[in-house]
């Protein structure tokens, strides 16, 4: 083994600003305990000694008037034990120097650096700490018991004399000395948890460790250096019978030490915030990894579908059943079953408009279920718990407990393989856990149960041959469609949110069916994203018999069926230059965004024209110059020129 490069004691200022810290070693002095760093292959496990030291040390800083905790002692003494001999080295070395009569700290502290030169960073600063801690132990235990004790008071004269009938007097050096112990602790903490990353996921070659280990260098000396200060004042001085005014002076020194300390905060907190990088580095990779694993499961062939399900929810009772009692993920064992994924933000028309669909699913004969699975960060989970549960109150299908928590990877895999941002989305999964469709929520809007098993094969097959009829848009929303259309009536469909534009272009539009004698159905369906007008002007619409007009829901649902469409057909690698359907479906979406009111009209024999609301109020206002046209060709024939 390398031995380690004996480092001579020196009076150079070791402590000099760099790097904007003040505790930070300079180059020169960090090279040298660098240096003094060779460590071999044992292990010392230092979190119990830690453990057991920071219980001394924290309980002679209370005055000891706490109980302590009971330790396991068959965790505790095989880490202790395997300590010992190091241990009682330092505690000898800081004894031998003391009492030299050098009193030399930086010696001492050198020296054990080359003592514990094969320990890794963090074990030589709690080595050090827990040779201090018996020492503290030792000075607190007689300096409690020795006005009561016999054996104490005998063992206070030969070596602490200063202590006895000072007590009261030495309260501002036990003040000062608490502050420094329990700062030392903190930051002893934090290099242990630093020292300690699993090298798995980091490694000391590669940033962010690499960067960090100058800043763990400066703060193992640190602490060290001072846990050897602290060391002389209750082994030193008084043990060698210093004038008291000298120890009370030292006293002092250990307060500015204590208050500079909050050096040992700033300290501290440095080494929190590269742990947080270095963690954040891990997390990176561990989740890279869980992240791999679960794709690989995912795409892999199974027997069923329950691997694949207790990746996602885990094993314990996680859900809530139709019922709302828990239960486990297995009682979906081999069930086709569709994963409705969304934030907090799904509207109560989705999910009134999938309730629909699940509900028919029993006339349909078809088994599967649904479980939602929202997407939200822990403190959304927990700051959202009243909406969360607002909104599985009105699913009447699986939906997850309270106590649940996605794992980073599904999540991650959720957005990056399937595709989800904000829109909902419906992962079809069938029995064996295979994914049939990364959304299938397009195919069910539009075809609902028909388009079982939801897979992206059967909604090519749906779309196959299919032209563009409006029928195919508002079939499943408008019940009086089929009626209208056997009646061999022009059914017209408008949108917009201007009254007047509204009140002008039904009146102007049945005056024109009133002068051809042909049967007319006019429908109000809204406008995207305007809930709370559209309502508005629905009421009005009734109250002045202008025309029929949708309830939101089915306004929603006519909305979200165009948008569904597109993404449908976008799905199937569709343009709008070669898609019939595609075209018209942009053409409506169009006239909505451009926040103009339009209108369509249709018959059964599938003829179709769609305009701008005010070129087509235009149209109707001036029947006079098509009429005769009409009369002859057919209302939508002779409108559609007259259009052009």
């Amino acid at each position: 083994m390398a031995r380690p490069t004996p480092v001579s004691p020196s009076s150079e200022t070791y402590q000099q600003p760099m790097r904007n810290e003040q505790w930070m070693l300079n180059n020169k002095m960090d090279e040298q305990i660098r240096l003094t760093h060779v460590p071999d292959s044992r292990v010392v496990d230092v979190k119990p000694i830690l453990q057991v030291t920071g219980k001394v040390l924290l309980h002679t800083m209370i005055g000891g008037s706490e109980n302590i905790d009971v330790f396991d002692d068959q965790t505790i003494l095989p880490a202790v034990d395997g300590a010992l001999d190091a241990v009682h080295k330092i505690c000898s070395e800081v004894i031998r120097l003391n009492y030299s009569g050098g009193g030399n700290d930086h010696a001492t502290t050198m020296a054990i650096f080359n003592m514990l030169s094969s320990y890794s960073w963090g074990a030589k600063v709690v080595l050090t700490l827990a040779a201090f801690a018996v020492k503290f132990g030792e000075f607190w235990l007689i300096s409690q018991l020795f006005t009561s004790n016999s054996l104490a008071k005998l063992m206070a004269l030969l070596t602490q004399p200063a202590i006895l009938g000072n007590s009261q007097t030495l309260k501002p050096y036990f003040d000062a000395l608490s502050k420094l112990i329990s700062a030392m602790i903190n930051v002893t903490e934090g290099l242990v948890e630093l020292t300690e990353l699993p090298s798995k996921y980091i490694t000391i070659d590669e940033p962010p460790l690499s960067t960090t280990m100058a800043p763990i260098r400066s703060a193992t000396f640190y602490i060290i250096s001072n846990v050897v200060t602290c060391a002389r004042q209750i082994t030193g001085p008084v043990g060698m019978r210093y004038e008291f005014t000298t120890f009370t002076s030292e006293a002092w020194e250990l307060s500015i030490l204590a208050n500079k300390f909050s050096a040992t905060h700033e300290i501290h907190e440095h080494l929190q915030i590269r742990l947080l990088t270095c963690k954040e580095h891990m997390n990176g990779k561990m989740l890279m990894e869980a992240f791999e694993d679960f794709k690989r499961t995912i795409e892999t062939p199974q027997v069923d579908n329950l691997r694949i399900l207790q990746n996602i929810f885990g094993k314990e009772e996680n859900l809530f059943n139709p019922d709302k009692t828990k239960v486990s993920i297995n009682v979906l064992r081999k069930k086709h079953v569709l994963l409705l994924i969304s934030d907090l933000d799904i509207s109560q028309e989705e999910i009134r408009a999938l309730e629909v669909v699940y509900k028919e699913r029993v006339s349909f004969k078809h088994n599967y279920e649904i479980i939602w699975l929202p997407i939200v960060d822990k403190k959304a989970w927990n700051d959202g718990r009243y909406k969360i549960s607002s909104l599985q109150s009105i699913m009447s299908w699986y939906t997850v407990s309270h106590q649940f928590s996605i794992k980073p990877e599904v999540i991650k895999y959720i957005r990056e393989v399937w595709g989800f941002v904000k829109k909902p989305i419906a992962v079809t999964l069938n029995q064996r856990g295979k994914v049939l469709c990364p959304n299938a929520l397009n195919m069910m809007w539009m075809w609902g149960n028909l388009a079982f098993p939801f897979s992206s094969e059967k909604e090519e097959s749906n779309w196959q041959d299919k032209a563009w009829t409006f029928e195919l848009l508002v079939g499943r929303l408008e019940p009086n469609l089929s009626s209208w259309v056997s009646q061999e009536k022009v059914v017209c469909f408008y949108g917009g949110v201007k009254m007047e534009w509204i009140e002008s272009f039904t009146t102007a539009t049945k005056g024109v069916a009133k002068a051809l004698d042909i049967g007319l159905e006019m429908v109000y369906v809204g406008k995207q994203n305007a809930r709370e007008r559209v309502k508005k002007i629905t009421g009005l619409i009734i109250e002045k018999q202008l025309s029929r007009a949708w309830q939101y829901d089915k306004v929603w649902c006519f909305w979200n069926l165009l948008e569904n469409m597109l993404n449908s057909k976008v799905h199937q690698r569709k343009t709008n230059a070669t898609d019939g359907i595609m075209q018209e479906v942009a053409t409506m979406l169009g006239y909505d965004d451009s926040k103009n009111e339009w209108a369509v009209f249709f018959t059964g024999s599938g003829e179709m024209v769609c305009a701008n609301g005010e070129k087509v109020l235009s149209c109707m206002k001036s029947f006079d110059q098509w009429g005769k046209l009409s009369k002859q060709r057919g209302f939508i024939p002779a409108l559609r020129k007259h259009l052009c």
